[in-house]
């Protein structure tokens, strides 16, 4: 008998395929997967897939998940036998053109992205895309983007492949078998019904692909994707490509995406395939699909009839880039269902009220094998090896998992699926959803909002603009280039400076806060963080949540109000789902996220005191609330509580209280800070000052993938006053991290990076940038990289922008007030 859980793997397409594939190569050999369609042709999402995988993505993980999808499918022909016939990934590499000045720079920013990520990847003139693909007009493109190690996997024979291996290690499969239930008892899946009997399980994966949603209803599980229609044609015979090669490769060109015109193209033997995303979107109802028996190639339940109305245009286009289709016609085609989320990434997680009961979800097959591993190494390792942070089931509020909102987002990223979109581009719909108590204030100043987890953030304020002319000379701002200038002001240099010489309001509400309480509150805390939480009633300590391999989950500001009683300052709803997860096994801890309660104001800058502490009876000097200390009072007689700790490196407060004063203490903190010049200041102007202060930003600077050495966080560690915690046994001995989180600054004093290009050290990529803005202070850009550890102050290095060199230096850190003096005065 098998001594490992009892998997049940739900879908038998190329997720859940891969899956039974890396739990059995681990050893996790009772691994059964089920189906409603037959086998290896179900009928899902993957049977009708056209394979394109290409690995350069904005996300690091994605690409992750690609190149090794890459890695693991060029291997997986041998499992058939090997030879032409048998080929499970066809490398004939991708080729991204452009026809606009605007995407061909974007393709010199996504060449950096794979430089980044060791990714082969190189821009090419108009001739040289010709050369690699001679069916394209010239006259159509100005150059392209060709990556050479792209390719098409042909995924029905890798399932084919996978499950051969993954039974050849013990697994089952079992197609014609339709899921009915979830059997559960105590909290925890013990097996799966179908209309063939129960399965037992001790695990149960769901990678039903759009499916997913009904599987998780049947464990009352949000699964937050919606199923929507993609259209694909074939075209009859082109003449030029009637024997280029034999018929088993089926394609000698590279994939080909003309992404200006929301349309990718591929071989078929002597026939072009083209998928557009050009048409309006079409959702698509589970209710709805036709039964189909007798499931083929042709006759898929996941295989919509083709409406030719939606495609009209696109034909067009694709005759104007391909003049070699103006001579036949199309031949068939159909509206594919793929699963669509609220942000375009994957589904991977345990549910939350069921243990036991896991997805992977809303999964293409370009990323189909990376997310298998990560979902292996999860169940048995208990961590993945890549981080997921930006691919969690969990990482969502609870209105993004309503009905109404997946759809809308969802189809918003259906129709921008290949638009080129700025990292701090909000969302245009829907808006309004979250709003501090602070927000009519706001509006009267002119916030510029940008949107985040449903919240309306201000980015800088209108009202500032005539402080522009005030600006002495050092705080000028300078001439931003196009990209980099999208979503910035020269308010923003008035806003920081307003912040360093004299005082600021920063709404702070948005970001989580988090309840812990209970007798065992502390013990609690002191078990999953890396700081020492026995402190004294006031306290306010800087600490990490690791997970067992050490690497950084999170960074949280934990404040001790009570015995007690805790209140967590963290990242999102990871954190929450992390902390509720771990309180649900004590009786004598409660977690409560109370973020919607509440709000905050930061007031920070070198008159912070001096707007404050008329407004209060509670002693605000360095001596009666020292740094990282708080204390309740009250302010205008509203109830508060007052932390003294900065993002932005001045003299301050974050100053709390419930939601329902909010309005009243923005009003009293505005009205008497008149006098002083006080400013409302936006998100803009808060990155720029906390970046100046090398403050680390989780999810961006930091992830699962560093330990606190290489991250510069390791003042949170603190194994000699506390006992055990996550992560400690891991941490034991490692303290000469090989690369670092390294300061630079911008030689030029004016070239403004974003985030993800390249850096290259001795003309060689070396790491990659995480954060980047215009060092108000200072009087120059600054950026923060992973880079290998032991550089110099001083070494000159290159960050590859749009193609261009950048020269920045490596710089000591922090760049403003490396003595403290300004936050302790």
């Amino acid at each position: 008998m098998s001594t490992t859980p009892r998997v049940v793997v739900i879908g038998a397409g190329i997720v859940g395929a891969n899956v039974a594939d890396e739990l059995t190569e681990r050893g996790w050999t009772d691994v059964t997967v089920l189906d409603q369609g037959p086998l290896p042709l179900t009928g899902g999402s993957t049977s009708h897939a056209p394979g394109l995988v290409f690995q350069t993505n904005a996300s690091r993980t994605m690409s992750a998940f690609a190149s090794y999808t890459v890695e693991k499918f060029l291997a997986l022909g041998s499992v058939l036998g090997g030879g032409d016939g048998a080929w499970c990934f066809n490398q004939v590499g991708g080729l991204e053109v452009a026809t606009t000045a605007e995407r061909l720079a974007d393709l010199h920013r996504k060449q950096g992205w794979a430089t980044a990520r060791g990714i082969p990847a190189e821009v090419v003139d108009v001739d040289e895309c010709v050369r690699r693909h001679p069916l394209i007009d010239p006259e159509r493109i100005l150059g392209g983007l060709h990556t050479p190690t792209d390719g098409l996997a042909k995924a029905a024979r890798a399932v084919t492949a996978l499950m051969r291996r993954a039974e050849a290690r013990g697994a089952v499969f079992r197609g014609s078998t339709r899921v009915t239930g979830i059997s559960r008892y105590g909290g925890r899946v013990t097996g799966v019904q179908t209309d063939h009997g129960e399965v037992p399980a001790d695990v149960v994966v769901s990678c039903a692909g759009f499916w997913g949603q009904a599987i998780g209803d049947m464990v009352g599980m949000r699964v937050p994707l919606l199923p929507l229609a993609h259209q694909y044609v074939f075209t009859g015979q082109v003449p030029e490509l009637v024997g280029l090669g034999d018929e088993a490769s089926e394609a000698r060109l590279p994939i080909l995406r003309h992404q200006d015109q929301d349309l990718y193209y591929r071989e078929h033997n002597d026939r072009i395939g083209i998928g557009s995303y050009a048409h309006r979107p079409m959702p698509v109802s589970l209710h709805e699909l036709p039964e189909v028996d007798d499931v083929s190639e042709a006759r898929q339940p996941s295989m919509l009839p083709f409406t030719e109305d939606d495609f009209a245009a696109q034909w067009e286009q694709s005759r104007l880039l391909l003049p070699s289709l103006r001579d036949t016609k199309i031949d068939t085609g159909f509206n594919g269902i793929f699963s669509f989320t609220p942000d375009g990434g994957p589904l991977i997680g345990e549910s939350t009220d069921v243990a036991g009961f896991w997805i992977a979800e809303a999964v293409w097959v370009t990323h189909s094998a990376g997310v298998a591993r990560s979902v292996a190494q999860l169940l048995i390792d208990g961590r993945s090896e890549i981080d997921l942070h930006g691919c969690s089931v969990h990482r969502f509020e609870e209105f993004q998992t309503a009905d109404d909102y997946v759809s809308a987002t969802a189809q918003q990223n259906f129709v921008e699926i290949y638009d080129i979109v700025h990292p701090l581009q909000p969302r245009l719909a829907p808006r309004d959803l979250r709003v501090s108590p602070f927000h009519a204030r706001q509006s009267e100043l002119g916030a510029v909002f940008l949107e985040s987890h449903g919240w309306e953030r201000p980015h800088w304020y209108e009202a500032n603009a005539p402080l522009v002319a005030d600006l002495p000379p050092e705080w000028a701002p300078v001439a931003r280039d196009p990209w980099s200038g999208m979503f910035d002001s020269p308010i923003v240099a008035a806003e920081a400076w307003r912040t360093r010489t004299a005082v600021a309001m920063y709404d702070m509400t948005p970001l989580t806060r988090i309840e812990v309480s209970g007798a065992g509150a502390l013990a609690f805390l002191d078990r999953l963080t890396t700081g020492k939480m026995d402190k004294s009633v006031g306290a306010v300590t800087y600490t990490l949540a690791l997970d067992e391999a050490g690497g950084i989950r999170s960074d949280l500001t934990v404040a001790r109000l009570g015995p007690e009683l805790f209140q967590v300052g963290a990242n999102g709803p990871l954190d929450v789902h992390h902390l509720q997860t771990a309180a649900a096994v004590e009786d004598d801890v409660v977690v409560r996220d109370i973020t919607g309660g509440t709000c905050c104001v930061g007031v920070w800058g070198p008159l912070a005191r001096d707007l404050v502490q008329p407004l209060t009876s509670t002693d605000l000097s360095h001596e009666g609330l020292k740094y990282f200390r708080c204390v309740r009072g009250q302010i205008a007689g509203v109830p508060v509580i007052a932390m003294r700790l900065s993002y932005v490196g001045e003299l301050g407060w974050e100053i709390y209280t419930t939601a329902e004063y909010g309005q009243r203490l923005w009003d009293v903190l505005w009205r008497a800070g008149q006098p002083l010049g006080v400013v409302a200041a936006g998100r803009a102007a808060f990155n720029s000052l906390r970046l100046e202060k090398g403050y680390r930003s989780w999810g961006t600077d930091m992830t699962s993938e560093h330990d606190p050495y290489e991250a510069g966080v390791d003042f949170a560690v603190r194994p000699r006053t506390k006992g055990d915690f996550v992560g400690r046994a891991a941490l034991e001995g490692r303290s000469a991290p090989t690369r670092s989180l390294t300061c630079l600054t911008i030689d030029d004093g004016r070239s403004v990076v974003v985030g993800h290009e390249p850096v290259l050290v001795d003309g060689v990529p070396a790491g990659y940038v995480t954060s980047a803005a215009f060092g108000h202070t200072i009087g120059r850009p600054v950026a923060y990289a992973w880079l290998p550890a032991g550089l110099e102050v001083g070494t000159s290095v290159s960050i590859e922008y749009f193609g261009q060199p950048v020269r920045a230096t490596v710089a000591a850190e922090p760049l403003v007030d490396p003595e403290m003096a300004r936050i302790r005065r």
